[in-house]
């Protein structure tokens, strides 16, 4: 069986997802074009030779319906030859399209393809695709889980109970995810993975002054009287400032064999190793990320210790703490960049988003293998190894 590499990977800033955000102004089918076009022109690659483009978006509805990769790679002016198609994993969606794309590859079914993601979430908030007064889950799952499903701010809770984090903690947990980010600009880390876009060139979130004192401040944001009632471990430590915000923006990453690379005169960053994606308990939700990690060591023959950084989409502060007690990772290994908590959050964009900063960081600091795994809504986990070449 072939390899898998990947030759190019670049992102958009992450703007706010507000209506008064940095890329608020840019259609969604525009923000993924940039990338798209990015990654060709860096790459060098004509993009009549790409078999595919598979491309991750969580709300699917208005100006992100009717299959936005397709007229993404159109507005970007590839072939009209080149095909498109759009998948739904939650918050993993285009961590999804970098598994399809790079097991296509592997397994001979593509010589050249792109995995991207994309979410305007200023322009499509989420929930969009979900109408109010509809049932996205049906009377099947009503019966099994009689007592109803939650929403993921009250997962994250739910973690946090469970695990004993708390509110100093995760917030801790945040701020250095800021410091991080913002240490990590200022050093020019991310220059090579960013195509800025109308004057915009660095992520809207980051906040290096934030602090725990600063964090403690802040209202929990999901506190529910119905909620309280039916779960009263809780003690309601989540709020905006340890999780994830809500974010506009698109990542792109190229993906073809070590044979193709070499015949186009192309430089691989990273071999994709091993794949794994898990469910989990859709209750708390956000835990597949635990299993997933073993599963996917497992099926590389690796350690923990044989992973030099790990990359770990930072919903919530809750979800990367209760995984780091459970698997015993080195924090400090941990989203060395910051993370989704100071980066942002762009749901369809994040799963590319954490594979261009993997790939990029492992160059930069000569390390040779990283994971990447993506907790997501309705108890479901993707997990990945890198390993640079």
């Amino acid at each position: 069986m072939r390899d898998a590499v990947v030759v190019e990977a670049v992102r958009t800033p992450m703007g706010r997802g507000k209506p008064n955000g940095a890329l608020a102004h840019v259609h969604p089918v525009e923000l993924l074009a940039h990338t798209l076009r990015a990654l060709v022109e860096r790459s060098g690659v004509d993009p009549a030779l790409i078999d595919d483009v598979i491309g991750g978006t969580v709300d699917q509805v208005g100006e992100q319906a009717m299959n936005t990769t397709r007229y993404a790679l159109l507005s970007a002016g590839f072939p009209e030859s080149v095909p498109a198609t759009t998948v739904d994993r939650q918050c993993g969606s285009s961590q999804q399209a970098v598994h399809f794309a790079a097991q296509g590859v592997m397994a001979g079914a593509y010589d050249l393809v792109v995995a991207c993601g994309v979410e305007s979430m200023s322009r499509v908030p989420m929930w969009s695709n979900v109408p109010p007064g509809t049932d996205p889950f049906g009377p099947g799952v009503a019966a099994r889980y009689p007592e109803g499903l939650v929403p993921q701010g009250i997962g994250a809770e739910l973690i946090a109970a469970k695990w004993s984090l708390t509110r100093e903690r995760m917030d801790a947990f945040a701020v250095a995810s800021h410091r991080k980010a913002a240490t990590a600009w200022d050093a020019g880390r991310f220059d090579a993975e960013i195509a800025p876009l109308d004057g915009v060139s660095r992520d809207e979130c980051v906040r290096p002054e934030s602090s725990v004192e600063v964090l403690a401040g802040l209202r929990s944001a999901y506190h529910d009287p119905a909620f309280a009632e039916r779960f009263p471990q809780i003690e309601w430590n989540v709020t905006a400032g340890n999780a994830s915000p809500v974010n506009d923006g698109a990542s792109a990453v190229l993906i073809t064999s070590g044979e193709t690379a070499a015949r186009l005169g192309l430089r691989p960053l990273a071999r994709l190793h091993s794949f794994a994606v898990t469910g989990s308990d859709p209750l708390l939700m956000l835990t597949g990320v635990v299993p997933a990690t073993e599963k996917v060591l497992r099926r590389a023959s690796l350690s923990l210790g044989d992973i030099d950084l790990f990359e770990v989409n930072e919903a919530f502060a809750s979800v990367v703490l209760a995984w780091q007690q459970e698997t015993g990772a080195d924090l400090d290994k941990v989203n060395v960049h910051g993370g989704a908590i100071a980066l942002g959050h762009p749901l369809g964009a994040s799963g590319t988003r954490l594979t261009t900063t993997l790939v990029h960081a492992l160059r930069e600091r000569g390390a040779r293998y990283g994971l990447q795994t993506m907790c997501e809504a309705g108890g479901l986990a993707n997990a990945m190894i890198l390993e640079a070449v």
